[in-house]
């Protein structure tokens, strides 16, 4: 069965970007085929109930990025706190493997993987688990016919509620003002959040920790600059 053919059997109906860019060859294959089988989770295997062992070392918390890109942030954060374990989501093959070749170079054993749509991901997970989601830049579909591709949906939404714990937090970040707006209405529609913002600093300003990505500082040369959402799960 070639790779495509794969992978195509085994998305849902949350994914819709592509997988691959640029050929792999040398370490990065190498990466792909050797060190991510070592870490990527297999949503068909029976869930795992608590998430903390699937680390080598006790961590405190555990949290998730979905769509990691080239791995920036989630590098970032992974190597300031080894003490919370880490759950990168990427599909893209090519952002994939710069991922690992991090992981490689900094000795993350704090970071675990999935290369597929994150709402498969999202339902073998235990409820009431996860203390934080992060969603960074997704793919805006900015054309009125593909919004229904858009991530933040009702549907996904609901899974965040029942993998998070109760205040566990969701952070979103866009430069794409229909995305954030769009966002702001499906939270108000879900009702188990609370938008966190109480002053325009609070979404004009990237929240403690943050790591500006590739993609957010063309954004801003471009002049689209991000708004930063966070929410939490209510009690």
């Amino acid at each position: 069965m070639s790779d495509s053919t794969e992978r195509k059997s085994r998305s849902s109906e949350s994914f819709f970007g592509r997988r691959k860019g640029n050929a792999l060859r040398g370490r990065k294959q190498k990466l792909i085929d050797e060190l991510l089988p070592k870490l990527v989770l297999d949503p068909t295997s029976p869930p795992v109930q608590d998430l903390k062992t699937l680390f080598p070392h006790p961590v405190d918390a555990v949290h998730l990025e979905i769509g990691f890109g080239g791995g920036e942030h989630l590098t970032n954060q992974a190597d300031l706190n080894r003490n919370i374990g880490f759950i990168g989501v990427e599909p893209f093959i090519n952002g994939m493997a710069k991922m690992l070749g991090t992981i490689d170079d900094h000795n993350l054993e704090n970071v675990r993987l999935f290369d597929d749509d994150a709402s498969e991901l999202l339902d073998w997970l235990p409820d009431n688990f996860l203390d934080r989601i992060d969603l960074l830049y997704p793919d805006p579909w900015p054309k009125k016919r593909h919004w229904k591709r858009r991530f933040v949906g009702q549907a996904n939404l609901n899974r965040f509620v029942r993998v998070l714990k109760p205040g566990g937090l969701f952070r979103f970040a866009s430069d794409i003002d229909t995305y954030i707006n769009w966002t702001l209405q499906h939270i108000a529609a879900q009702g188990r959040f609370n938008w966190l913002a109480e002053t325009a600093d609070d979404w004009n300003k990237p929240w403690d920790g943050w790591t500006r990505t590739r993609y957010e500082a063309k954004a801003y040369r471009e002049g689209r600059p991000a708004a930063y959402l966070q929410f939490t799960t209510k009690s």
